[in-house]
């Protein structure tokens, strides 16, 4: 599936940020079909019991993901919004060490409020995770004050990727 544009990294986020160092520093992609594409890899540090990822990273990965969805639908990273529930399904152990797939869609929007179905795969298109998320959406003064968010979100690095094989 085509890759319509990369979308920004912050600074320390824990699953995008690039100045993190104990974070994924995962890229995102707006996809075509209005949804959001990321490959990333967990490292040993994020770990559970060895060789699994913990459970919390893995819900914050699907809840990045559902969010960052939104911005692909609206083709742009305007809109902010702070999560109200999330149900994450763990269908199999999420490996380190090996490039995931994470996958999320807008699934239901009304006024304030959005659904946001998220998922990460493995390389052959198994699901390992699920998750359905619900946001509120709120100005970015009202989630943290005396935020600017473009210059946290500050990082637009082009590393060429024009399609990703989606399952």
């Amino acid at each position: 599936m085509n890759v319509v544009k990369k979308q920004r990294n912050s600074k320390m986020c824990i699953m995008c940020g690039l100045d993190n160092e104990y974070g994924l520093r995962a890229p995102f992609y707006s996809m075509e079909d209005d949804s959001v594409a990321s490959l990333f890899c967990y490292r040993e540090q994020h770990q559970s019991y060895p060789g699994r990822v913990h459970g919390g990273l893995i819900t914050a990965m699907l809840d990045e993901l559902g969010l960052r969805a939104l911005w692909a639908k609206e083709g742009c990273e305007k809109t902010f919004g702070v999560t109200m529930s999330i149900e994450t399904k763990f269908r199999k152990p999420v490996p380190y060490g090996v490039e995931l797939l994470g996958r999320a869609e807008i699934q239901k929007e009304t006024g304030n409020f959005l659904t946001a179905d998220a998922k990460i795969l493995d390389r052959d298109g198994q699901p390992l995770a699920t998750a359905i998320i619900k946001y509120i959406k709120l100005d970015v003064s009202k989630i943290a004050a005396d935020t600017v968010p473009h210059e946290e979100l500050c990082y637009l690095v082009d590393d060429g990727l024009k399609e990703i094989e989606i399952f």
